[in-house]
């Protein structure tokens, strides 16, 4: 993302001059030459910094506290130019709200370089401990120019999926290693102009060219699969997924961590804010989950990625399959009694499936086809199967695509537990 300068100044030709001298830098630049216009430009643009000219109407003083009562959320650099050299003028500059003063007429390559030094620091006072990116605060100001200003740009919602799951296995310090790999694969897609921001630990937003979109999320999701396979070790590539271990012999099957991408390509004029737009932008990122694997949607019109052949989602609904009447009467009035909704219902080509699949796998596994077909099947991307079973073969139910192996006899609160672990998820 360029650095947002906006240069406050009556005087058209040293305005200019400075501007000039601003966007060799590689900044972007505007000039507002009333007062009217530059409160504007600073509530919706948000610049890094503004230079504000004691050529304006108002005394400079005054005006530099105007702008930081309008900014104290933003809290941008405000570098004061003046035609006085008196020490008390710059005394009563500073101390208003200016981070600098310069006496005109200035040196362009001090004042380039006290310009860039302004920037530098607003930059690496926003980036993320770990990844070094720009922090959430940033990708904020990002997101409302290209709403109220530059509204030529796609925008690109990054989520790495089931991250905890694989530090839980691996380790934090494996999971931050992913992480860079994640930034590095990201940062060779940008192209000049583009911004790459975190919203959150695991969150990420580029804003690039509308025609470019498409094509970085695609090279995202290949790059992406291609490396991650050296995160694990050989059992787990050849099981397919991470197993990781919980109370009385429990195991959870833990899928592959994978990118989902949500990106737009238009329509700001019908966002009515960045709340709005972040809102959004997970919707679409949240329907483009699949089996296994990255993906990505674009507008919520292009898609692609094998097997996503349509968006899916969960009804929050519980489906149980239990063959002990008794035992699914109990579990049925117990999970009830906790507030979930507990269906018998299912249908394989229904779009809206439930949130968790409860099965007893029976006597002799035969259950196992059915989570195989259920897991092979785009509707239930989003759905958790929890297999119940009286027999111990651990590994060919989870490898028949069960997400938890609960072995019976089990504690009903241990159920319940899970039940609450999945639905929070």
């Amino acid at each position: 993302m360029l650095s947002k300068v906006l240069i406050i100044d009556k005087r058209k030709e040293l305005s200019i001059k400075y501007k000039k001298s601003l966007e060799d830098m590689e900044t972007s630049t505007i000039i507002a030459q009333n007062l009217n216009d530059a409160i504007k430009d600073i509530q919706s643009i948000e610049p890094d910094l503004i230079m504000v000219s004691d050529s304006i109407d108002e005394d400079l003083t005054k005006f530099c506290e105007h702008i930081r009562s309008l900014t104290y959320n933003t809290r941008p650099i405000i570098v004061a130019l003046s035609k006085s050299a008196d020490i008390n003028d710059r005394i009563a500059v500073l101390e208003s709200g200016a981070d600098d003063f310069l006496s005109e007429p200035v040196n362009i390559e001090e004042f380039k370089t006290r310009i860039k030094a302004h920037l530098r620091r607003e930059i690496e006072s926003n980036l993320d401990n770990k990844t070094l990116l720009p922090n959430n605060k940033m990708v904020y100001k990002s997101l409302k120019r290209i709403l109220n200003y530059d509204t030529n740009r796609a925008v690109l919602m990054i989520g790495i999926n089931c991250l905890e799951d694989y530090k839980s296995v691996y380790s934090d310090i494996a999971g931050d290693k992913l992480v860079q790999a994640f930034v590095a694969i990201a940062k060779s897609a940008l192209d000049t102009g583009d911004f790459l921001g975190q919203l959150n630990d695991t969150t990420f937003v580029i804003t690039t060219s509308p025609y470019r979109a498409e094509k970085v999320a695609e090279f995202l999701t290949f790059a992406f699969d291609t490396v991650l396979p050296k995160f694990y070790t050989e059992k787990d590539v050849k099981r397919g997924y991470m197993l990781i271990k919980g109370d009385r012999q429990a195991g959870m099957r833990a899928e592959f961590v994978s990118l989902q991408i949500g990106g737009i390509l238009e329509g700001y004029d019908l966002i009515s804010s960045v709340d709005a737009l972040l809102e959004r932008l997970y919707t679409i990122k949240k329907n483009s989950k699949i089996p296994s694997g990255s993906n990505y949607i674009i507008d919520r019109l292009k898609l692609s990625g094998t097997g996503a052949d349509s968006a899916t989602t969960t009804s929050g609904k519980i489906y149980i399959k239990e063959s002990d009447e008794a035992l699914y009467l109990l579990l049925r009035t117990t999970l009830e009694l906790q507030g979930y909704d507990v269906t018998e219902y299912i249908n394989i080509e229904d779009s809206i499936q439930p949130s968790i699949i409860i099965l007893d796998s029976g006597n002799n596994l035969e259950e196992l086809e059915f989570s195989k077909k259920l897991k092979n099947c785009n509707n239930f991307a989003n759905s958790k199967i929890i297999m119940t079973t009286s027999i111990h073969n651990k590994t060919a139910i989870l490898n028949a695509g069960a997400d938890l192996y609960l072995p019976k006899p089990y504690e009903l609160s241990d159920l319940i537990r899970w039940v609450e672990y999945f639905i929070k998820r």
